[in-house]
């Protein structure tokens, strides 16, 4: 029997949330869906405009026009970051949540991998989540109010072949969720972060042969890999009040075992 999805109960209702990597069927896809459900208007994001175009249609017909917008960004570009930012507050008003889900993987074994390869991974998923935290505190903290959730992974914490600059990255995400949290508390404004093991997506199909997929099913306890909403479910509740004495932590949501 599979995951039951719950349904919304209005934790977000009357909050502006920005979901970056939106586009698409992934976590930040179902992040800002389940968002929405939560009574959220929410903005999303994503530098493939197209998909982007193709999310923002269908989350529309679903929630309604003024329940969601859309703005590209690539996180690479700190123009493009603060156009983001600019451009949700002018679409919704001020931000009140922030979902950094913006990261690219790979595998390439390090003494194979090149600069650019190791430049690319670091500048879309650390650099990127640096760049839209910093806009992001920017206009909360002279609020006195804004929670930020970090996407992360495990890989943060555990060694896997071939991840060198991806496992580099999300251990630097989570790094800089507990300083930035540090920093933003006295102002009112929380940050967390979770760290998903295996979460199924076509996306993540595309780029993963099923070997790999199987050998790191098996090591789930549960025996499959999450949905992206059961993800975006724990991306809630650290968004919502229902948190509101956690700030700079990092929460695993995964079954994995060693």
């Amino acid at each position: 029997m599979g995951p039951v999805h719950v349904p919304g109960h209005g934790l977000l209702r009357g909050r502006v949330a920005v979901v970056t990597a939106a586009a698409g069927t992934g976590i930040g896809g179902a992040c800002a869906r389940r968002m929405l459900e939560e009574g959220a208007r929410v903005v999303i994001s994503d530098a493939h405009e197209r998909r982007l175009g193709e999310s923002l249609a269908g989350l529309e017909k679903e929630f309604g026009a003024g329940a969601v917008a859309a703005v590209p960004c690539d996180v690479t570009s700190e123009e493009q970051v603060q156009r983001l930012f600019a451009g949700a507050e002018e679409r919704m008003g001020p931000v009140d949540v922030v979902v950094n889900n913006a990261g690219l993987g790979g595998s390439t074994p390090l003494v194979e991998m090149t600069d650019e390869q190791w430049h690319r991974v670091i500048d879309v998923t650390l650099n990127g989540t640096m760049r839209c935290t910093r806009a992001a505190l920017t206009r909360m903290r002279p609020r006195g109010r804004g929670v930020i959730v970090n996407n992360a992974s495990v890989l943060g914490w555990r060694a896997q072949e071939g991840q060198a600059h991806y496992a580099a990255a999300k251990a630097g995400v989570m790094a800089l969720t507990r300083c930035a949290a540090l920093e933003a508390a006295p102002y009112g404004v929380r940050i967390n972060a979770v760290a998903p093991s295996l979460a199924m997506h076509p996306n993540l199909a595309k780029v993963t042969t099923e070997e790999l997929l199987a050998e790191l099913t098996a090591k789930e306890a549960l025996g499959r890999a999450a949905e992206p909403w059961e993800v975006a479910n724990v991306i809630v509740f650290l968004a919502s009040d229902y948190s509101s004495y956690m700030t700079g932590e990092v929460v695993s949501v995964s079954s994995q075992h060693p």
